[in-house]
């Protein structure tokens, strides 16, 4: 999936992803807007991740929910 198809699926997007980070606020989420790379920079700065270890998660959590 680009990151085209992710900005436009993002509202559907929104309830799974504050499951799996729950730590996001809405603020984060508004401010996410669907770009992979900003939800990357969010989970890393919210837990603590190396950028490394917040890229394989949120690509994991793509691939699970196949977004």
């Amino acid at each position: 999936m680009n990151e085209h198809t992710l900005k436009g699926e993002w509202k559907q997007m929104k309830g799974s992803v504050k499951q799996k980070w729950a730590d996001l606020t809405d603020d984060d989420l508004l401010h996410i807007e669907g770009s992979r790379d900003k939800l990357v920079g969010k989970v890393q700065e919210r837990y603590g991740h190396s950028k490394d270890d917040a890229e394989r998660e949120v690509d994991a959590w793509r691939t699970e929910n196949k977004y």
